[in-house]
């Protein structure tokens, strides 16, 4: 083999190797956060050794799960470093002084400044509460010094909210949690559902600017799955025009056995990012569907090789 061919052979490998521009979503990945739920947390290790330094973990309450061990799963990972935040389900807490004890107990804990606050997934309230706006009105949250309160936010809609299909009853939940954002001392964001095509969530987030709505935008990601558990899961939360992506690579037999993985949909969130930064289109919310050691792993690959990305 001549000279000439070893160094054309080289730089067609080198080239193979290197990963052209915007390919792991940039900043928009690097600052991605992760959710995790009691039992699933359990069977990690050590989260230092599974998650980039920084990384803000969601811990996630489904209705029935106590108290107690939410408090210690994110005393568990607040001790690993990292910055917790705890759903606040408002319709699985039965009062103002439950909301308070949970309040206290993650402070006393786990030293929690930050918190999901939302309406919850059971139909009936367990008590007074029905919506995030409730508990945010109580002055629970403040009162206590939280630093950081995230909300949902529809870039698809919510049926649960408008029955229609419509958006006039989350148009107006994001108008007030606007005005709340505007006197609170706490930082805000929206935080959505998981989706699986861009141009629903730019088309949603260009919408609210116009509206008058400013806060930063974290995009829920579905993280490495099978095909078949992300369709699943899609259909039980209620995931909407987005899901003609899924259902759009469930016909393509060569793709149907590969594993998805966000990474289209990252780089093109990243450049719309960077094409419009009025849109607040601020990071990535990963929801590891399946399984945390596959979305970690995920991210961390796509992380700066020297970089501290702010989160």
């Amino acid at each position: 083999m001549t000279r000439a061919l070893k160094e054309v052979l080289m730089s067609l490998l080198t080239f193979r190797r290197a990963k052209p521009a915007l390919q792991t979503g940039g900043d928009f990945i690097a600052r991605a956060s992760i959710e995790v739920m009691p039992r699933t947390a359990a069977k990690v290790d050590s989260f230092k050794a599974l998650l980039p330094a920084g990384t803000r973990v969601y811990i996630a309450h489904i209705d029935g799960t106590p108290i107690e061990e939410m408090v210690a799963t994110a005393a568990r990972i607040a001790g690993e470093g990292f910055t917790v935040m705890p759903h606040f389900p408002a319709r699985s807490i039965e009062s103002r002084a439950q909301l308070s004890d949970w309040i206290a107990r993650y402070q006393g804990e786990a030293g929690v400044t930050e918190a999901l606050v939302l309406a919850g997934g059971i139909a009936s309230p367990r008590g007074a509460f029905h919506s995030s706006m409730q508990l945010l009105e109580t002055g629970e949250f403040d009162r206590a010094g939280f630093t950081r309160l995230h909300v949902a936010g529809h870039p698809e809609g919510n049926r649960d909210i408008d029955p229609d299909g419509g958006d006039a009853v989350v148009r107006d939940a994001l108008r007030w949690k606007q005005d709340f954002a505007n006197r609170s001392n706490a930082r805000m964001a929206l935080v959505t559902q998981f989706v699986f095509d861009a141009e629903p969530v730019v088309g949603w987030a260009r919408t609210i600017r116009e509206a008058g709505i400013d806060l930063p935008v974290h995009v829920g990601l579905a993280g490495p799955a099978k095909l078949q558990t992300l369709i699943k899961y899609a259909m039980a939360c209620g995931v909407g025009p987005s899901l003609k992506v899924l259902q759009k690579r469930a016909m393509d037999v060569s793709k149907l056995l590969v594993p998805y993985a966000p990474d289209e949909i990252a780089v093109e969130l990243e450049r719309a990012r960077l094409a419009e930064p009025e849109l607040g289109l601020e990071q990535a919310h990963l929801f590891p569907l399946g399984g945390i050691a596959a979305s970690a792993e995920w991210l961390a690959a796509r992380q700066p090789a020297q970089a501290s990305v702010a989160r």
